[in-house]
């Protein structure tokens, strides 16, 4: 069970999607950008290639409640096929969750990808109610977008890059205020380079992994100016802590 440590000390959370709804979060003139992620005490994202090996009971938790949170879970092409990933399914709690916040029973799901380069068969798509968004460039192969444009709404946004805050807000204007993303490192440095991510919530995993395991972010872009965050909200599980970081833009107090 998961129990706040701080602000204020408590007793475990027992409708983990009802607290995280209680969040304050004040629009700054485009859709909020939460990011979730999940790394090793020394700072590894990844075992054996993947997240999994780093979670558990309480992260799974954790992480579905942040999924009924949001309107849209927003996550790159490389990590959609590192994981496997597929729609987003709630369980009943969080959907109930969910419609008490007047939202619908899931989120929609959308992928950023420059080449297309996903898979029509793949879980991603064949198990969907509702397409996903693929957010994309015009100098996306033209072969991938006619493979994929039965599968999924594609959204054009910039022109031989995905330009990252015109993507951010094609979502807002689909009405999705509140963007959850889970990465990967890369889809995370890109969004930090443009300082569109406003709320990190970051699980550590009781575990040193060492290796060439990439931090929650990377990029190849030129790095900006260290970044301001302060912390929120403290959270402990059985064995794993749980972080809420937002974004500091008083440039007194943030460094910038």
């Amino acid at each position: 069970m998961i129990r706040p440590l701080y602000p204020v000390a408590g007793d475990a959370l027992v409708d983990l999607a009802a607290f995280l709804f209680q969040d304050e979060r004040i629009p700054p003139g485009r859709p909020w950008m939460m990011v979730n992620m999940v790394n090793s005490i020394d700072g590894a994202t990844a075992v054996d290639g993947g997240a999994t090996g780093l979670t558990g009971a309480d992260d799974q938790a954790l992480f579905h409640a942040f999924r009924a949170v949001g309107d849209v879970v927003l996550v790159g092409a490389s990590t959609v096929r590192a994981e496997g990933y597929g729609p987003v399914v709630l369980n009943g709690a969080n959907r109930m969750a969910r419609s008490r916040a007047g939202r619908p029973d899931s989120p929609r799901l959308a992928v950023i990808s420059r080449s297309l380069d996903l898979d029509p068969e793949a879980r991603l798509f064949s198990e969907s109610e509702r397409p996903p968004l693929l957010l994309t460039c015009a100098a996306a192969p033209s072969e991938r977008v006619e493979a994929l444009s039965a599968r999924a709404e594609i959204l054009v946004a910039g022109t031989d890059d995905v330009d990252l805050p015109r993507a951010v807000a094609m979502l807002g204007d689909r009405g999705h205020d509140l963007v959850l993303c889970e990465g990967g490192p890369t889809l995370n440095g890109h969004l930090m380079a443009a300082d569109l991510v406003d709320e990190i919530n970051l699980s550590t995993a009781p575990l040193v992994v060492a290796g060439q395991s990439p931090r929650i972010v990377r990029s190849q872009l030129p790095a900006p100016d260290p970044l301001g965050y302060q912390l929120d909200r403290l959270l402990m599980g059985d064995a794993m802590v749980f972080a809420r970081w937002l974004r500091n833009r008083d440039p007194v107090t943030a460094g910038r």
